[in-house]
């Protein structure tokens, strides 16, 4: 078949498929209620990126395109229809979701969320009390009507437009704009319960209940508000051309973010049609950009929903299993240096990170660090253990990605407290993202260096490796050691100087070749009748190249396994393209984050544990690092990890051309995945 003929899954509708897998989550009544809530505040932040990021990237082309009179415009004129059309039945069936199915559901439990037309007089009494006393003075209402330019709406924020009539005809409407507070204030009012039944009044309608008192000023007697929220481009514009540092440049950009043009704007689709067209035309939204909603937005403020009802209200919270190994031992490099140790989060906690940095940091035989960092929490044991490290005379250097989109400002924060103490600072270059994942540490034993590396195929952040499903590598192998310390020169002086490595694979020149000689050679295999297959897990696949490769070793009889948690535009299971492959997505709660790639190799089985999902950004724009695994237990350990996550019948669903996101038939025993690898893990101890 002639490679141009191959089919493929658009990457945008592939995201849009795996958002519904998020609102299937949100819908399925076997999942607690208020983490059903919180898989609509999954959905609307996803929601968010999406258009502040693919959307908006989508726009641009499609303006350059026209602009420019390239054949291509057409189809991505089509493609850009096609996703307004989809947005715009899951925001319908999200309002459903909530309004018919969670509220209903929360009601059965006692727990009301009640507006302004819903209170007894005792609670309109404590509400504008709250109102009066903690409210009133973050609220600053904008009178539109005779303002020359429409305020300016702040990306991720909401907004109540206000209409004030006069119940007689007597006065002309006004119209006003009242920002939600709701980065200062929590979104949710508990109200004093009332015979044993618990009512939440949002923000929002705390405000709505007080309009009178707001504009007491006119003499009107009819109030109505409507949420609005404007979502902008998020793309940072970096003129790399001008002098100056990259931070410089990286600080002025995210003062200009919120800026971007407008790419979605949302309303409660109940508001009057002449405050919505005045509103459109004065803010100058674009038609492609309207999207009718609901009563609330900002739903991402729902991971923040009181802790309300009864135990079954919430999934049990599981306790990270210790890894005996490192209970039992006094100082961790002892152990690392036995044998390697995998790590799984969130079943394992991700203290043995902390404390193998801690350790580092007091240890007088160690003399250096090396570390890359990507996403750093807000609040971060990593950066505070090796700024203790410096304090403690060790050599430390850390690889800080900059531009690691949205986490910018964290990642200046730490980069100005670790260059305070001393650490040195390596920071990505502005076309190449670091998103390798590794740490390395140098320590003198018997006058000897010895290395100790811990490789993850996530962040080093604290808060997402309790909600992330991520495995990492502590070794002392020299053959990975060795190579760690090699990305580092590798960074620093990328791309003036390629590096040879001799047992990792490195993006952007290394991985992408190395990972389709894998392919090839499983494709000689079977095409000498010997067993060949590949299992792959990974976060999306989109590259095509690979996915082409792929559907060549279908075409040769390989059979192919993936697990892809979100963007799939590889097609399984069409005839004469990729009839020996199959795909599935997990969705439960925790978010599959973790990459590994496992080779048959004629029985010689190789294993890789990666930073990349096979994405041309990651393979092609990206230094990322793939990392071997040959210990022969964790090799097992993660072909069972594979098995018992490709058996899963529960959180499963099926990956295939019409991304209709139907779950694995259910059969006996019943196997979730998540709970199936707690207890696995568990019994190996």
């Amino acid at each position: 078949m002639d490679k141009k003929e191959y089919i493929y899954t658009d990457r945008e509708l592939s995201w849009l498929s795996f958002n519904e897998r998020v609102l299937q989550e949100a819908e399925d009544p076997s999942v607690p209620l208020a983490e059903r809530m919180k898989f609509l505040a999954i959905f609307s932040s996803n929601m968010d990126e999406f258009f502040r990021v693919r959307v908006a990237s989508v726009r641009r082309l499609l303006k350059y395109q026209k602009k420019q009179k390239l054949k291509e415009y057409k189809e991505t004129a089509a493609l850009v229809n096609t996703i307004q059309k989809r947005v715009v039945e899951q925001q319908d069936r999200f309002n459903a979701i909530f309004e018919e199915q969670i509220i209903t559901g929360l009601a059965k439990q006692k727990i009301f969320i009640v507006n302004e037309h819903q209170l007894s007089n005792t609670q309109r009494i404590k509400v504008k009390e709250y109102y009066k006393s903690e409210v009133l003075s973050f609220l600053f209402p904008v009178m539109l009507d005779h303002l020359r330019e429409f305020p300016f709406l702040r990306d991720k924020s909401i907004y109540l437009a206000v209409k004030m009539s006069k119940n007689d005809g007597s006065l002309k409407p006004k119209f006003a704009l009242v920002e939600v507070p709701s980065e200062v204030l929590n979104r949710f009012f508990i109200l004093p319960s009332q015979d044993g039944n618990t009512y939440i009044m949002l923000l929002d309608d705390v405000i709505r209940i007080c309009l009178p008192e707001i504009f007491s000023f006119f003499n009107y007697d009819l109030f109505e508000a409507y949420t609005i929220k404007l979502t902008r481009d998020a793309e940072l514009d970096i003129d790399l051309e001008l002098p100056g540092s990259l931070i410089s440049k990286l600080e002025k950009s995210l003062k200009e973010r919120p800026k971007g043009v407008p790419v979605r704007f949302i309303y409660d689709e109940e508001m009057p049609e002449d405050l919505l067209k005045f509103v459109i035309k004065r803010a100058g939204i674009s038609k492609e950009s309207i999207i009718p909603g609901g009563r609330y937005h900002n739903f991402k403020d729902f991971f923040d929903f009181p802790k309300v009802g009864s135990d079954d209200f919430w999934y049990e919270t599981i306790k990270p299993l210790p890894i005996h190994r490192f209970e039992k031992t006094r100082v961790l490099f002892d152990e690392i240096k036995k044998k390697d140790v995998m790590v799984h989060h969130p079943y394992q906690s991700f203290d043995y990170v902390i404390r193998f940095l801690r350790e580092a940091a007091i240890d007088p035989s160690v003399y250096a660090i090396k570390i890359t960092l990507y996403r750093v929490a807000k609040h971060s044991n990593i950066v505070n253990s090796l700024i203790n490290a410096v304090k403690n005379g060790k050599d430390v250097t850390v690889v800080m990605e900059l531009q690691a989109r949205f986490d910018e400002e964290s990642n200046l924060y730490w980069t100005n407290k670790l260059q305070e103490v001393g650490a040195t600072v390596i920071f990505g270059g502005p076309t190449h993202k670091i998103h390798a994942k590794c740490c390395v540490i140098f320590r003198r034993e018997n006058n000897v260096t010895v290395h100790y590396a811990h490789l993850s195929t996530g962040n080093y952040n604290g808060r997402t490796a309790r909600l992330y499903c991520d495995t990492a590598l502590f070794t002392a192998d020299p053959r990975i050691t060795r190579d760690v310390i090699k990305v580092f020169s590798f960074i620093k002086n990328f791309p003036r100087i390629q590096y040879k490595f001799s047992h990792l694979l490195i993006s952007p020149f290394y991985m992408k070749k190395e990972f389709l000689k894998m392919i090839e050679v499983e494709i000689r295999n079977a095409k000498k009748g010997r067993t060949a297959f590949i299992d792959a897990k990974m976060n999306s696949l989109v590259d095509r190249e690979m996915i082409n490769k792929l559907y060549e070793a279908s075409n040769a009889g390989v059979k192919i396994r993936l697990i892809i948690r979100g963007i799939c535009a590889l097609v399984p299971g069409i005839k004469g393209q990729s009839e020996n492959i199959e795909a599935i997505s997990i969705v439960d709660k925790f978010l599959e984050h973790s990459r590994f790639f496992i080779f048959h190799n004629d029985g010689f089985t190789r294993v890789y544990l990666s930073s990349a999902d096979w994405m041309s950004r990651n393979l092609d724009r990206r230094i990322e690092s793939a990392y071997p695994v040959y210990d022969y237990d964790l090799k097992k350990e993660l072909f069972e990890l594979f098995d018992i996550q490709w058996k899963d019948n529960i959180k499963a669903r099926i990956i295939d051309k019409d991304q209709m996101n139907v779950k694995k038939p259910h059969s006996l025993p019943s196997i979730r995945s998540q709970v199936e690898i707690y207890d696995f893990l568990r019994l190996k101890g």
